[in-house]
């Protein structure tokens, strides 16, 4: 029997001690049961009075009532000279108001640190961002001072326009403005005399030929002429 229940006690043990099993809750004890967040906040609620200018009057007009109560003459005092009633009141409200104080400021300072770590989360993903702009913007201005901006374009368009009219003119004649120059006349010295062309005169034909051979005076006429039908 004895040693049933020490083999049971030792695989609870065993149970107990394997991290893959969770714990029994109805095993915990007598541990109080609460929820620390809202206990947290009505820790954080007393701090932030306590340590109001309302809080200080309304303690300070409280001890003065029980001080005048205590010591005017004439009436019963339930606390009287030393007052260790109301002593033993303080020392309980600083002893309860020290860990709420703490309390509200152990949660203070979590929220801190986590604010703290957000931020810093921010502030590297806000320099990375600021690094990947400025290699963007490195980038970008490599990229535009290789392109030709308008202002080349238009001076290499002048002049390309400027080197075509001027071909324009060499091979045509025309000047850049794009109109034909006019044919001018040759000049002739005056006093000069115009001599006519000479007239073309017929062969004469020899009389010893007959009338038919000749032929007609025209075909004559072009055989004799240079650079006719006989010249060549």
């Amino acid at each position: 029997m004895a040693r049933d229940r020490r083999r049971e006690r030792a695989a609870r043990r065993d149970r107990d001690l394997r991290l893959d099993t969770p714990l029994d809750p109805r095993r915990r004890g007598l541990r109080p049961r609460y929820d620390a967040e809202s206990f947290g906040r009505l820790s954080e609620g007393i701090a932030r009075f306590l340590g109001t200018g309302r809080f200080l009057v309304i303690q300070t007009v409280f001890i003065a009532c029980w001080v005048l109560i205590n010591v005017i003459p004439g009436i019963p005092h339930f606390d009287p000279y030393t007052f260790t009633f109301l002593t033993l009141i303080l020392s309980l409200q600083a002893a309860y108001a020290a860990p709420l104080i703490l309390l509200a400021q152990n949660r203070q300072d979590d929220r801190d640190r986590v604010n703290l770590e957000q931020d810093r989360r921010v502030a590297v993903q806000q320099r990375e961002d600021v690094e990947y702009l400025a290699r963007e913007l490195a980038a970008l201005r490599i990229a535009v001072g290789e392109v030709a901006t308008r202002d080349f374009l238009r001076s290499e368009l002048r002049t390309l326009r400027e080197d075509l009219e001027a071909h324009a003119e060499d091979i045509e004649g025309r000047p850049r403005d794009g109109k034909a120059k006019p044919k001018r006349k040759k000049e002739r010295p005056t006093g000069e005399q115009v001599t006519p062309p000479e007239p073309v005169t017929p062969p004469h034909p020899d009389p010893a030929l007959p009338v038919a051979e000749l032929g007609s005076w025209p075909d004559v006429a072009l055989e004799h002429q240079p650079g006719g039908p006989a010249a060549g």
